[in-house]
């Protein structure tokens, strides 16, 4: 399919269409092949597609269906598993402009929304009457709503709040043969008949396009307080999370920074872990939003002091509570330093891997080991409240040896994983760069009955080809 003005695929969108939903130009295209993953193949769309209604998305499927091509949903390119690279002559669906907060319900808790919102904007929305979206994925300033659901995407706050799983009750898609399908409900219970929202969510675009969301809200969040600890190892980091998590604490955050985290963000300048090239092996970040927060936090400080730990800052007020806090989100910009002081075109590979909490520790371990055998720079950051850790591969790209290294630290990541008895995504989602891994997971009867409803809800294969299922 060429994506010349006289072809019958063009010719067929633009029929009900206006001209500016149409992009074509070689820029346009080159900037929506793929998403911020590093690896992952990615192919040539014939057009971009930007609608703004329910109508014009199904013109689309419709359209790309009686002509065989691939449709392939993307919202603002943030996800990190391939799960919106284009291939190559499909139609790019992307959601961006429908990006409309349709209705804030304060009396239920909900909020309905288009795809294309992004989620800091719904969060200041609803904040704005007195409600609280929590999901909050690091990319929450730029990624949508829609994004977040294709990947069920996770957040630094998901140890007390949970995910965005846990907050979508109900969508509206619109499924392969451009029929629109609503489930879900309104309502605070609901099981009536097979539970198909949890299904859409997490499908990464190759069930169905989410055109609407209704998600539910929660009560207004209290001030945090937050504790920074740091440990002489990994081990001893972990054994603090189960003390916090045996003792009934319920933090609104609790991180781990590994050792090569926790100097990055020294060198970047942070002064509670200024000196951490002095025998820190981690750093640990402990909040708590209850009611009693600074009770909380005392308790937790204590229980790091029982694990051994070198050092305890506690926030006594919100300024020391925001210089704890900053540590944790300095961290991408303390790893995008490191990489720029490395010989070469340095990028960063964010690994998504979870494993049982209590074995955190020794997930930690090893990827020390793997950074050491294919003698690369590996920064782990992750949520330690849920086992959900987020390794950061360094390497040079333009080395075909270091792309090579990173590729197979990449698959000993996984493997680790697989063997603590993990999962291979908590957060991030499998798109392309897991297909093969996903087969390692599932036993084959899951798989097979993954590719039935696949087949059930896409029989000509044309929603998002080549993600998730290989």
């Amino acid at each position: 399919m060429t994506d010349t003005p006289g072809s019958p695929l063009l010719a067929a969108l633009a029929e009900a269409l206006p001209p500016d939903a149409l992009l074509t130009g070689e820029a346009e295209l080159a900037l929506h092949r793929h998403d911020s993953a590093p690896f992952g193949e990615a192919g040539r769309p014939a057009v971009v597609v930007r609608p703004e209604t329910t109508e014009q998305v199904q013109h689309v499927v419709r359209a790309a269906r009686a002509l065989g091509v691939p449709v392939v949903p993307q919202g603002a390119r943030t996800g990190l598993a391939g799960a919106a690279n284009a291939v190559d002559g499909c139609v790019v669906l992307s959601m961006v402009r429908m990006n409309r907060i349709l209705e804030i319900d304060a009396a239920n808790r909900l909020v309905r929304c288009e795809p294309g919102v992004i989620t800091a904007d719904l969060a200041a929305a609803v904040a704005g009457e007195g409600l609280c979206y929590p999901p909050d994925p690091a990319s929450w300033e730029s990624c949508t709503i829609g994004g977040n659901i294709a990947t069920g995407a996770g957040g630094l706050c998901c140890v007390k709040y949970g995910v965005t799983a846990d907050y979508v009750l109900g969508l509206t898609v619109v499924l392969a043969d451009g029929e629109v399908l609503r489930v879900g409900r309104d309502t605070v219970k609901g099981v009536a008949g097979y539970d198909l929202t949890r299904l859409f969510v997490g499908s990464e675009g190759t069930l169905g396009v989410v055109v609407e969301a209704t998600l539910a809200l929660r009560p207004p969040r209290l001030p945090e307080r937050a504790v920074l600890a740091r440990f002489a190892s990994a081990s001893d980091a972990g054994a603090a999370v189960g003390a916090i998590v045996r003792a009934g604490l319920v933090p609104s955050a609790l991180e781990l920074l590994d050792r090569t985290t926790s100097e990055a963000v020294a060198a970047l300048g942070h002064p509670l872990l200024a000196d951490a090239g002095a025998g820190t092996g981690a750093t640990l970040i402990v909040a708590s939003d209850a009611p009693d927060a600074a009770a909380q936090v005392r308790r937790a400080a204590g229980l790091c002091r029982d694990a051994k730990a070198l050092s305890v800052t506690a926030a006594e007020d919100e300024e020391d509570t925001r210089q704890v806090l900053q540590a944790r989100r300095s961290v991408m910009p303390a790893l995008g330093a490191r990489a720029r002081e490395l010989p070469g075109e340095v990028t960063a590979f964010i690994e998504d891997v979870a494993v049982p909490r209590d074995r955190l520790a020794g997930l930690v371990e090893r990827i020390e080991e793997i950074a050491e055998e294919y003698g690369l720079a590996i920064a782990t950051v992750g949520h330690a409240g849920d086992g959900n850790l987020h390794p950061a591969v360094l390497f040079d790209r333009s080395d075909p040896s270091a792309v090579q290294r990173a590729r197979e630290a990449y698959d000993a990541i996984m493997a680790a994983g697989l063997e603590l008895g993990g999962t291979i995504t908590g957060e991030h989602g499998v798109g392309t760069l897991k297909r093969e891994w996903l087969t390692r997971e599932l036993p084959p009867r899951a798989l097979r009955l993954q590719r039935d409803v696949k087949r059930l809800l896409d029989p000509d294969g044309i929603l998002n080809p080549g993600k998730v299922l290989a």
